[in-house]
């Protein structure tokens, strides 16, 4: 095991990754020679050169369409977007063409794709680069969405997301790239997708979270535990789409309770996703009505205590759970 932030565990798979398949390549803005935006990339272009590692103009619709192509062509590209919020202007390219190419060509043509980047808020960005894309992205089919929340779940998910034959949707949180943790070592470690990981054991209510909220659903845990001899089962689905509902139903079961905490905003969002699956499945477990926690149905504000209002946070998860608990 080493320890590892978020940041060095993606790197370490890229490079992995590089090593092992030559068809792979990462592409995008200012991944070569300034070792990525967020330092993702870094020391990739030595070690590999130009052809391995690409640094693309400013123009999402053309590199993503550019990625496309070449895993059309047996190539198995890593696309970096900046930011997820940038990937809204090469949505065509992620949509109608790499979720829909093995469909429309009668299983013909694999799109073994990655296209990975930070998604949701950051600090004091304001609106227009402070969305969660995943719900947006996992209503189309053809496209795996893949969030992690651990150094190791980033590492593992990477590497498996590059492996995979079908486009990967890979959401990083920038908040999060340096955040430590136990990082199995080796090229053979990988983690399955369409798994989801019980990040802390309980008995009396369960918590789905994801990406930045799982740290926050962690605190909110342990403090429930203490004042209130709560014990919280945390669930983090990790991939968003397959999602792994069969952990979550089992977990519902046992506490019969649930609170999802997403960055994402309500309407439309995944965790009401879950909420119906949840319903469908295990009705008959629920002793209370199911709670979300969600970004505020609003443009996120640039005044930091605005944004801090309008995010999940420790204590809006506490008081579902008291909610829930009928404390």
């Amino acid at each position: 095991m080493a320890i590892l932030t978020i940041r060095d565990a993606l790197n370490q798979a890229l490079r992995e990754e590089l090593i092992r398949d030559e068809n792979v390549f990462i592409m995008g803005e200012e991944v070569a020679e300034y070792d990525g935006a967020y330092k993702v990339t870094r020391g990739l272009w030595k070690e590999f050169g130009d052809k391995r590692v690409v640094d693309s103009p400013i123009t999402e619709l053309g590199f993503a369409g550019l990625g496309v192509g070449a895993a059309m062509a047996g190539l198995r590209p890593v696309i970096e977007f900046m930011t997820w919020n940038f990937s809204i202007l090469a949505s065509d390219q992620i949509i109608n063409n790499a979720a829909k190419m093995l469909y429309m060509s009668g299983g013909q043509f694999k799109v073994p794709i990655v296209f990975r980047g930070p998604n949701g808020s950051a600090y004091q960005v304001s609106s227009q680069h402070s969305q969660a894309l995943e719900a947006f992205y996992g209503n189309f089919p053809g496209l795996k969405v893949l969030m992690p929340s651990t150094a190791a779940d980033a590492k593992g998910l990477l590497k498996s997301a590059i492996r995979d034959d079908n486009p990967v949707v890979f959401m990083e949180q920038e908040r999060m790239y340096g955040l430590k943790g136990e990082v199995p070592e080796g090229d053979d470690f990988t983690i399955p997708l369409g798994v989801a990981d019980v990040k802390r054991e309980g008995k009396d209510c369960t918590i789905v979270a994801r990406s930045m909220t799982v740290p926050l659903a962690l605190q909110a845990a342990e403090r429930i535990q203490e004042e209130f001899d709560v014990s919280c089962e945390v669930i983090d689905p990790r991939t968003i789409k397959p999602l792994d509902i069969d952990t979550i139903v089992d977990s519902i079961k046992k506490t019969n309770r649930l609170v999802i905490a997403e960055e994402s905003h309500e309407f439309a969002s995944v965790g009401a996703e879950i909420t119906y699956q949840v319903m469908d499945h295990a009705f008959d477990y629920l002793d209370a009505p199911i709670k979300r926690i969600s970004t505020a149905e609003t443009p996120m504000p640039y005044a930091k205590n605005l944004e801090e209002l309008a995010l999940p946070s420790v204590d809006k998860i506490v008081a579902a759970v008291r909610q829930v608990s009928y404390l």
